[in-house]
């Protein structure tokens, strides 16, 4: 693990659900769903995006049984990210690209149907980021939502898989994708974008359930009324108070049209309040990646939002890391979780954001409570003011000098993020959120681009490392683990635990009432932890990579636990690419077409292999001696008595 990470980014800028009685709204099956344990209806497991289940089958003194009880071959490689919906004894599975649906019998293993989208490869694959990932299905209203790659929204009927009605969410030729899951509220489905190394600019998208209807559409930067921003009601933090943003907010931070291809993408995870009629996510980084080249705090990329789930008006916004030098992109989960903060109850959300801060704020107002770091070894800034709301950023680690670019070597965290998009759990019983981390710090030089439609809009190189400090202390250890599983009370803002893993963690966890919480590794353990302590008390070697999210449900009386497994993602994307091959052929491809066209759009696929394929000479070059491609999804239980 001696050499530098580089990657392509850094280097160029229901049976019985349909026969029960009608219910009034989408909604109110859903939360009617999630309060059954026996379900995991929303990629949270609730609203709230707790990832916490009731069950306690499987606790503390019996997972050292856990066994394999089946799997199921998803026949796609590349990464594996999201997770299964369960909904009244289905479940259903989603694969990268070309993102085919399955429906899957769980008395008999078999697939009760599939569904698999048309989609242009040589069209959208060339601008999907960091693998070709998919983070998962919604359902509502006797539907599966699914958002393809090409920004396609598809209602799929969850009895049948035959397609309801498809929607245009974006454009994939100016470099728009999508990767997120979906979430129903009410009679609406909410979707984001990809695409901010595009130049992208990124909003939340609200459709009809029943018609594919678009009904709002708030952007992330902009004129206020493109983002849905009222100038008097909208509020953020500032000043030790909540103040209204006034008018034309993001505007004023960006110097001249910069806007227009400034980011803010919303690739992430939505939660939602019913009782505030609230939702909740955050936007990504602001285009390009060099700072000099967009002056001012460029809000409102790098933020958590506040919108009301009718009508997309944004209640309030927090800017976490105004004018971003180090695409420490905002898009991570947040979680909502009522806890007494400094002697008082809030109702408090609750995120851990790339940056290496966990934050905690009152989701009603938008009050900062609590923003510490969850890993120690975070430098680029030394705090979080918490008048301001501002890091405090450490001058030596800033890649804009007075105006000038400036290569900053050991920046930590890395681009990839003290975590990145896999969600956290969190455990009633223990007040703890449990984060799938990473432990990574890069030497960051930003260089000038120009932005063209569709192509690559970075201007950045990074070489990555690892952090090499302890994650509790901060100290020099000398370890190269570039991985942590860590626990935070998010009240305090302390660390009460945390292991140490020899690669990212890139799976999302589960904590149970069993005292229990699961994660996968890189190298393709399922792991099982306690939830007080950290201490290890079971792993299962899968047949591939895990950066899938472990849920849990229950079928005939029996808890089950399920993980979906296949190495990719960003840091696994030297091994889902298998570069080198790739490569070659993509190269012969290009010089053997005579079409212009046709021979510009081959060479674009090769410079976008040879980028992605450098990750595998990085810091991640040994994964390939742990594990190869292969898409599976596993399902484990303990034994029968």
């Amino acid at each position: 693990m001696k050499k530098p990470l580089k990657n392509w980014l850094l280097a160029s800028s229901v049976a019985a659900l349909l026969a029960a009685p009608a219910i009034l709204t989408a909604n109110s099956n859903v939360e009617t769903l999630t309060k059954d344990p026996a379900n995991w209806a929303t990629w949270g497991g609730d609203y709230a995006g707790t990832r916490y289940s009731t069950i306690d089958d499987i606790n503390v003194d019996n997972v050292k049984n856990l066994q394999p009880a089946w799997s199921f071959s998803t026949g796609v490689l590349r990464g594996h990210e999201g997770g299964p919906l369960v909904i009244d004894d289905i479940i259903y599975i989603q694969t990268p690209f070309p993102n085919t649906v399955y429906a899957l019998n769980q008395k008999t293993q078999s697939v009760i149907w599939e569904y698999t989208p048309t989609q242009d490869a040589d069209v959208t694959v060339p601008v999907m980021c960091c693998d070709t990932v998919n983070r998962g299905l919604a359902y509502g209203d006797g539907k599966i939502f699914l958002q393809q790659a090409n920004t396609v929204l598809t209602a799929l009927d969850a009895k049948t898989g035959k397609r309801v009605w498809s929607v245009q969410n974006g454009d994939p030729k100016l470099g728009m994708t999508n990767t997120n899951a979906p979430l129903v509220v009410k009679d609406t489905v909410l979707t984001g974008i990809s695409g901010g190394e595009f130049g992208v600019r990124g909003f939340l998208a609200a459709y009809d359930i029943k018609t594919g209807k678009l009904k709002w559409k708030g952007y992330s930067v902009g004129p206020d009324k493109d983002m849905l921003v009222n100038p008097t009601k909208t509020t953020t933090w500032e000043n030790g108070k909540v103040t209204p943003v006034g008018a034309e907010s993001s505007l004023k931070s960006w110097e001249g049209d910069q806007w227009k291809i400034g980011g803010g993408t919303t690739w992430g995870w939505t939660s939602y309040d019913s009782k505030l009629n609230l939702i909740y996510y955050g936007s990504g980084n602001p285009s390009t990646w060099n700072p000099t080249q967009r002056p001012g705090d460029n809000k409102w990329s790098m933020s958590l939002w506040a919108r009301d789930a009718d009508t997309g008006e944004v209640k309030w916004v927090y800017q976490m890391t105004p004018h971003d030098e180090w695409d420490f992109d905002g898009i991570n989960e947040t979680v909502l979780v009522d806890q007494e903060v400094k002697g008082k109850m809030h109702k408090t959300i609750v995120h851990f954001d790339r940056n290496g801060f966990g934050y905690t704020l009152d989701r009603e107002t938008g009050e900062l409570l609590v923003a510490e770091k969850f890993d120690k070894s975070v430098n680029w800034a030394s705090h979080v003011d918490m008048k301001t709301g501002r890091p405090a950023v450490v001058a030596k680690y800033s890649t804009e000098q007075n105006g000038e670019d400036v290569k900053s070597e050991g920046v930590c965290p890395a681009a990839l993020g003290s975590k990145n998009q896999q969600p956290v759990s969190y455990s009633p019983q223990t007040g703890l959120f449990y984060i799938s981390a990473n432990h990574l710090c890069m030497n960051y030089e930003p260089f000038e681009v120009t932005y063209t439609a569709g192509q690559p809009y970075v201007g950045a190189t990074l070489d990555m490392m690892p952090a090499g400090a302890d994650v509790l202390t901060g100290k020099p250890d000398n370890t190269t683990n570039l991985g942590q599983f860590t626990a935070f009370d998010a009240k305090t803002g302390k660390i009460a635990w945390s292991n140490k893993e020899p690669f990212s963690v890139w799976s999302g966890s589960l904590a149970t009432s069993g005292g229990v919480v699961f994660y996968g590794t890189l190298e393709g353990y399922l792991k099982a932890v306690d939830a007080k302590t950290g201490k290890e008390l079971y792993k299962f070697k899968t047949p591939s990579g895990i950066i899938g999210n472990v849920n849990t449900w229950k079928f005939e009386g029996k808890q089950y636990v399920g993980v979906l497994s296949g190495i990719g993602g960003w840091a696994g994307i030297g091994i889902a690419t298998d570069f080198g091959r790739m490569l070659e052929e993509a190269q012969a491809k290009a010089a053997a077409e005579t079409d212009p066209e046709k021979k510009a759009a081959l060479e674009k696929i090769a410079v976008k292999i040879s980028q992605e394929g450098l990750g595998a000479n990085g810091a991640y070059a040994s994964l390939a001696s742990f594990t190869k491609q292969g898409g599976t999804f596993t399902v484990f239980a303990l034994p029968n008595k």
